[in-house]
């Protein structure tokens, strides 16, 4: 296993690790410790869209990255709702260590307008939505833009989310992979 932890003083930049916290479309936290991981792949990746998005005065606030294959199982099973989670079945690229949910913050480290909330499970979440405002239309092209260049993938249903392309290549991990779990307090 290659994950890579990914910290504000490590990379610069902002965790709002949503599944730590009930403030998320559970209602309650998933994660009992709050910790971002990326594989060693995605890690790179990452750091190269770190330095496009500093060229332009901006940085990351990361939502989710690796999500023990465990946490995939509790948020299926609150909604399994396969437009906007993946079938713990099939695996998610995020229990692989190979997506990233985030959005741009400026440099007082505000989110820029991206039209909705983090896991807003509607077709206004959907990139090319136009139904949100023109800022929000061009801070989502901006996120993709930044994304791409630095050779990720998204998902078209989720401005949010960004992976690896070949993901699903990667292995499957849970908790027990980690230095020190993520579910268990």
């Amino acid at each position: 296993m290659s994950l890579i932890e990914i910290t504000p003083a490590s990379h610069d930049v902002l965790l709002d690790l949503t599944y730590a916290t009930p403030g998320n479309f559970t209602g309650k936290p998933v994660y009992a410790r709050a910790a971002c991981y990326l594989h060693a792949d995605a890690e790179s990746r990452l750091r190269q869209a770190i330095d496009l998005a500093a060229r332009q005065g901006l940085k990351f606030k990361i939502f989710d990255a690796f999500r023990p294959s465990e946490a995939q199982w509790v948020l299926w099973n609150h909604t399994p709702d396969p437009e906007f989670l993946a079938d713990p079945r099939r695996g998610s690229p995020h229990s692989r260590g190979a997506a990233v949910d985030l959005t741009l913050v400026d440099g007082e480290g505000d989110e820029l307008e991206m039209g909705t909330d983090f896991d807003a499970f509607t077709p206004l979440s959907h990139h090319a939505n136009t139904e949100i405002s023109k800022t929000a239309q061009r801070n989502r092209f901006l996120l993709l833009g930044l994304m791409t260049a630095a050779g990720w993938d998204f998902y078209g249903n989720e401005w949010w989310h960004y992976q690896l392309f070949g993901a699903r290549d990667y292995a499957l991990l849970g908790d027990s992979d980690l230095p020190a779990s993520m579910m268990q307090a």
